[in-house]
């Protein structure tokens, strides 16, 4: 059975997006684990954040991820904080092939800068989610792989965690 392809990364990284790309390439499904929750919820995760709050939201984030990643064969976007999470990361780098979408921060920054897609900003000034994006940096970096995104375009960070990926897989 195929390991999971697991993409992690800052909210506006190109999780969604390359791993669609990387869905169409290859036999694997993508899930984001994103829109489970809002399918789950029934709600924009902005609106789960206002209504019933983050803690409510994380801890309904675990219990989806946990369960996407019991099946094997996907390509999973997780959101910005899942892989902050012990269990999730747990999980990540014990039955699947992690890649962090990498990007400078100005490039994320200009990426999420008018979302109002991303509720944990709302409050944040620009100092305050660089402080963010470098401490969630600490943790992404224990992926299996960490792909520098500058630079490239989508077919190409895709063609690149391809390449990787199927030349892990054969050897797990």
């Amino acid at each position: 059975m195929n390991k999971n392809l697991v993409l992690i990364g800052m909210m506006g990284s190109g999780k969604s997006t390359i791993g669609k790309e990387i869905s169409k390439k290859s036999i694997l499904k993508f899930k984001d684990t994103d829109r489970l929750i809002e399918n789950f919820e029934k709600m924009k995760i902005r609106d789960i954040f206002e209504q019933k709050g983050e803690e409510f939201f994380r801890i309904l984030e675990e219990k989806i991820v946990l369960r996407t990643i019991k099946l094997q064969g996907q390509v999973i976007a997780l959101g910005g904080g899942s892989f902050l999470n012990k269990k999730i990361r747990s999980e990540v780098l014990k039955n699947s092939i992690s890649f962090w979408l990498n990007w400078k921060n100005n490039v994320i920054l200009s990426r999420i800068s008018n979302s109002r897609k991303r509720p944990i900003l709302d409050f944040l000034d620009e100092k305050e989610i660089i402080k963010l994006i470098n401490s969630r940096a600490k943790i992404y970096l224990k992926a299996n792989y960490k792909i520098s995104c500058d630079n490239l375009n989508k077919f190409q960070v895709t063609k690149k965690i391809l390449k990787i990926y199927e030349n892990q897989k054969n050897f797990s």
